[in-house]
């Protein structure tokens, strides 16, 4: 059972992983370095939980102590209790949810070995919205892709942030980072996956045309928001795909085409 400390000073060396949590390049640094994340929300410290992860300590306000008392008897972790107002000074913003649990990160897979494990995955290039990120694990995890590629540029999944949009998804797929882009392309291609890249350009073919349900793996490569895939990364391509658009629209968010196109690559269905 874990023991209930209250806290009263923000200041308190045991409450360093909560510190500064709206510094985002302080965030990005430190939380891969010291090998933590943070998960935001009852749902989600249960869901990263569930998956696996190791629990370093709890944050609470008083009233949700109650709420996660059976977390607190299943795990040996500290838990600190801390006013609304102590959180806020601590973190930087008013935590909503009233639950903040640092949680220990896992070693990442090898790349080679979620390929030959997999038949639908997403590579994702130089993504770095955090709330992209989250949306787009989201919809991989509901629309039943296998696996996430990352270039060595996009942002980090277990971000807060990205935690949060996903609603914990981010624990469901796995994922790993790609050392070299866009060179690792070739290695997808040679565990037998056809590279796939989306793009609003005219002369891709329209991804129901393309029937992407029919191979027998298929990788689905995302851009960037407004910048979309890079040159080198579109050469890389086996195929060039777009969503038909109607109504003079040009393009989606990519969180918003990554959940067409998931369902056209993993279901059959027409985009």
């Amino acid at each position: 059972m874990a023991e209930i400390i209250t806290v009263d000073d923000p200041d308190d060396p045991r409450l360093a992983d909560y510190t500064g949590l709206t510094d985002v390049e302080l965030r990005r640094r430190r939380e891969p370095a010291e090998g933590l994340f943070i998960a935001e929300g009852e749902k989600v410290i249960r869901r990263a939980r569930h998956a696996g992860y190791a629990m370093r300590s709890m944050l609470l306000s008083a009233k949700w102590v109650d709420v996660m008392r059976d977390v607190i008897d299943e795990v040996p972790a500290p838990v600190y209790a801390v006013s609304p107002a102590l959180a806020e000074r601590v973190t930087g913003y008013h935590v909503h949810r009233g639950a903040l649990a640092s949680m220990q990160r896992k070693p990442l897979p090898a790349a080679t070995d979620l390929l030959a494990r997999t038949r639908r995955i997403v590579v994702m290039e130089a993504v770095n919205d955090h709330t992209n990120i989250g949306a787009i694990f989201r919809s991989a995890a509901a629309l039943g892709m296998d696996a996430v590629l990352l270039s060595p540029d996009c942002a980090d999944p277990l971000y807060r942030r990205s935690v949060k949009v996903s609603m914990g998804a981010v624990f469901s797929v796995p994922y790993a980072r790609l050392e070299s882009w866009p060179r690792d392309l070739a290695a997808v291609r040679e565990a037998g996956f056809k590279l796939l890249a989306l793009t609003p350009a005219e002369k891709a073919t329209a991804i129901d045309e393309a029937a992407p349900h029919t191979l027998e793996r298929a990788a689905l490569m995302l851009g960037a928001e407004g910048d979309g895939l890079s040159t080198g990364a579109l050469r890389a391509a086996d195929e060039w795909v777009r969503i038909p658009m109607a109504h003079g629209v040009d393009s989606l968010n990519v969180g918003a085409a990554a959940a067409v196109a998931f369902y056209a690559v993993a279901t059959g269905r027409p985009a």
